[in-house]
């Protein structure tokens, strides 16, 4: 890997009814939504650790966030631009153009157990390909690094929140052109037991610390 490294966050802002809604069902909006503000405050966290430039996409205001206040000073020297786009995918694809060219890995906000090793991994795996997909176990992916955005137009055509979208993301991009390359798995944050799996792998994160408060107060 050579050259500068941009990690390009791709998030909602976490308002109650609007983020983590498999959660939210079980253990409520408010309680989500808090869920999802330390995710997604552990996975800047973890851009900082990776030494990497940021550009944070955004759906939503922060200014009506759950701990709004909190990620709008951990995203302080950041790019923010919003999201723009009919569907998620073709958000994903507008994402990127407003990136730019160069190293980025693009993360969203559903793994807090991510390290800054980990994406700094991500990126060193493109030498000798053109963008590298990180999966997700339930069949999604958690991570894509590429140097030319170009090379993710075809994502527009992907149907998300499938358990193929890691198999057709990377046909999408092959049909761009690209060469691609596979990182590590990791758990996307669903349901109680990605919950409950992740908290234990990340114990010492801001989300392992909202979720045993959840588990307690459910419990007492």
């Amino acid at each position: 890997m050579t050259g500068p490294l941009t990690i390009l966050v791709v998030a909602k802002a976490p308002v109650a009814g609007l983020v983590k809604t498999r959660l939210g069902a079980i253990v409520g909006d408010d309680r989500a939504a808090d869920l999802a503000a330390a995710a997604l405050l552990d996975t800047l966290a973890a851009c900082h650790d990776a030494g990497a430039a940021g550009h944070l996409s955004l759906a939503g205001d922060l200014a009506g966030a759950v701990r709004g206040a909190e990620i709008a000073t951990a995203l302080d020297g950041w790019a923010i631009t919003p999201q723009r786009g009919d569907g998620f995918a073709e958000r994903l694809v507008n994402a990127h153009l407003d990136a730019g060219p160069g190293l980025v890995v693009q993360v969203g906000m559903d793994t807090p157990q991510v390290t800054g090793a980990a994406l700094r991994e991500v990126a060193a795996a493109i030498d000798g390909h053109d963008a590298v997909l990180a999966p997700a176990t339930d069949g999604g992916w958690w991570a894509l690094a590429r140097r030319d955005p170009d090379v993710v137009r075809h994502l527009a055509e992907v149907e998300m929140s499938t358990d193929t979208v890691c198999v057709e993301t990377r046909a999408a991009l092959e049909r761009a052109g690209a060469r691609v390359a596979h990182a590590a798995a990791m758990t996307d944050v669903d349901t109680v037991e990605d919950a409950d799996l992740v908290a234990g792998l990340a114990p010492h994160s801001r989300f392992a610390e909202a979720w045993r408060a959840l588990r307690a107060e459910v419990a007492s």
